[in-house]
This record gives C-alpha cells, structure tokens and sequence, in this order.
C-alpha cells in the first residue's frame, strides 16, 4: 500500500504541476498580449493616420537677390524653390510674406499658417492662439493669392481647406516642424 499511496501523492502533485505551469503561461501569454496592446493603443493610432496635405516636388534651393526674376511656384503658397537669402522672423504678422522670404524660412524647417479671407476675425484669431503656443519656427501671415481659406506650408508639403481644425493644424506643426534642409533658427 505505502508504494500505491506514493504513486497517487506523485500523480497528484504532477497533475498540481502541470496545472500551475498551464496557469504561469496563461499569466505570461495575457501580460505579454495587454503590453502589446497598450503599445499599439499610443503608437499605431497617429501613424494610421493619412499624412496631412499633400507633398509638393522640390523645385530647388538656389538663393536669389531681391526683384531677379525667377520660375513661378507650383503651389501658391510655395513650398520650395529659389528664394532670397533672408528670412522672416518667427511669428504673427499682419501683412504678407513675400514668396521668396516665405520659402526661405520653409528651408530652416519652418511652418507657414496662412490665411485668405476678408471680414473673418474670429478665424484670426483661432489662428493667432494656435500660432503663438510655439517661440520659434512658425508664421501665421495673410495670403491674398491662394483660393482656399487656410493654408499650411512645410519644406516640400502643403495642406489647404477653409474651416478652422485646431487639431489638424497642431498636428501639421508638429509633424513637418524641422522637416527643410537647413536646420537653424
């Protein structure tokens, strides 16, 4: 009897064994899959997401001087090609941009917030609080020669529509900011 009581504890404690092994994997397998989702919950969402705009060939990086004629732009607002060599400062202005500064600010990595439109205060000054979270590296100035409402310039990348969409606008900031060939302030 002593020798099939200890056959019966063995297979017990096997069956315990095997029990608890089946229970850790479980465990792991259920930890392993919940970080996985976690991980694609904050990263795969913003990269599932279109590029915003559209990207616009590069039509040169050569430096001009002030009044020398030059090919036209492909997109009005432009978002590259031959420009002056001097920039705008980073910030709100009140009257356009000429193209050939414009582009050059792009070329530092630069964001253009532009809009067309008479009379519309309020989307101004949507504008202006978005524009004025950010020290360096963006303007916000009128356009007259565009036909949308609204239009966002990066190095190589333009995006147009006519309804105010802070959350498409920050995220054009963020996405495109540093993106041009020369990387200073």
């Amino acid at each position: 009897m002593p020798r099939q009581r200890r056959e019966e504890k063995t297979r017990a404690l096997t069956q315990r064994n095997s029990h608890s092994r089946v229970l850790l994997r479980t465990g792991a397998l259920s930890l392993i899959v919940l970080v996985a989702g976690v991980i694609a919950y904050l990263v795969l969402p913003e990269r599932l997401q279109p590029p915003l705009g559209r990207e616009v060939s590069i039509e040169g990086i050569a430096h001009i001087r002030p009044g020398q004629p030059h090919p036209a732009y492909s997109t009005y607002p432009p978002t590259s090609g031959v420009h002056y060599e001097g920039s705008a400062e980073w910030g709100i202005y009140d009257n356009p941009i000429p193209d050939e500064i414009q582009v050059h600010n792009l070329e530092h990595g630069g964001i253009l917030v532009q809009y067309n439109c008479q009379g519309c205060d309020d989307l101004v000054e949507n504008l202006r609080k978005v524009v004025a979270r950010y020290n360096t590296k963006v303007i916000l100035a009128p356009y007259p020669k565009m036909d949308s409402r609204i239009a966002l310039t990066a190095w190589g990348r333009i995006d147009t529509f006519d309804q105010f969409d802070e959350r498409r606008i920050v995220r054009f900031i963020e996405v495109y900011v540093d993106k041009g060939p020369e990387k200073h302030d």
